[in-house]
């Protein structure tokens, strides 16, 4: 694997781990801001610990285990770090289990989100999409029927491995729903801050999820993922401590990661077809759109900083 290819993967991992997590930020951003000092600290340096180390560092060995039981839990542990090509041959063999699963889900979180969270409209179509919320349940439906009677053919285990996916989703999606619901008693104050600090990892657990399954979409090799998202961990945290209110300032941020999420969730499940896309397009991919929105962000800035300055 070339150096140049690896750093790629690697860059394009830590900043799909950081957009996809913003939204994360600023509610660890928000809740922090109610608890007290010893809290904040205890969260900044031992709460990056759990979320790189046991979070991230866990969900990929249970995803390589949960597509390749036989090996078991140690045996996955240590297949991740293997260069045995025989246990390399299996993992990639069973890729297309793992890629259909994790493809679904992305596209129903994409599609979830255009047609029914509340968002900035960044592109044209997205306000009349909105609009249509009540049609998204009606299309991800239609799309896992599609996927599963193609996957039928190919292998039934696919197929149900792209049920799994969208089921996954919807658990996801509850919890992430609930978890907004018990933002305002964080706010308000009537939690401890232990509670508040189990609330926010547990938080966090359920947005990694998002980076863990779409890094497959960039490599098989757990230890690239294990460092990539881990890295975008630790950048998350800090801009939770020093900078989420500038980032809070670049409003279609949450359109690239969204957009990136349905490219990538695309590739997966074109891949686990056999159509294999080159490796270097996902994280190539990650940059360009994330780049777009990031520009699109930057230019409506100027355009309000230049109404709002005095003029001499």
């Amino acid at each position: 694997m070339e150096l140049g290819f690896i750093l790629l993967t690697i860059l394009g991992l830590t900043l799909f781990e950081v957009i996809t997590s913003i939204d994360n930020a600023v509610i660890n951003a928000e809740v922090l801001s109610t608890m007290g000092k010893r809290a904040r600290r205890f969260f900044l340096v031992w709460g990056i610990l759990f979320a790189v180390f046991i979070v991230r560092g866990l969900l990929p060995l249970l995803v390589v285990f949960a597509t390749n039981p036989s090996l078991g839990i140690i045996g996955a542990l240590t297949a991740t770090f293997s260069g045995d090509p025989h246990v390399q041959e299996a993992i990639e063999a069973s890729s297309p289990i793992l890629l259909i699963g994790g493809g679904v889900f992305m596209v129903f979180l994409f599609f979830n989100w255009l047609f029914i969270e509340p968002k900035n409209y960044g592109l044209r179509g997205e306000k009349f999409l909105h609009e249509q919320g009540a049609w998204f349940f009606a299309i991800v439906s239609i799309l896992l029927s599609v996927i599963v009677w193609f996957a039928l053919d190919r292998n039934p285990i696919m197929a149900f491995a792209a049920v799994i996916g969208s089921t996954a989703f919807f658990i996801v999606h509850g919890f992430r729903n609930y978890a907004e619901q018990q933002e305002k008693k964080l706010l308000s104050g009537k939690m401890s801050d232990v509670s508040k600090i189990a609330y926010l990892e547990a938080l966090d657990s359920t947005f990694s999820i998002d980076g863990v399954i779409g890094a497959f979409a960039f490599t098989f090799a757990v230890p690239l993922i294990l460092l990539g998202n881990g890295l975008g961990a630790i950048v998350l945290r800090q801009l939770t401590v020093s900078n989420i209110e500038r980032i809070k300032k670049y409003r279609y941020l949450k359109n690239g990661a969204m957009y990136s999420i349905l490219f990538l969730g695309t590739i997966m499940i074109l891949d686990s077809f056999g159509y294999h896309i080159p490796a270097y397009i996902s994280p190539i991919i990650t940059f360009g759109t994330v780049g777009y929105f990031f520009y699109k962000s930057r230019i409506e800035i100027r355009d309000i900083e230049a109404i709002l300055e005095p003029k001499a």
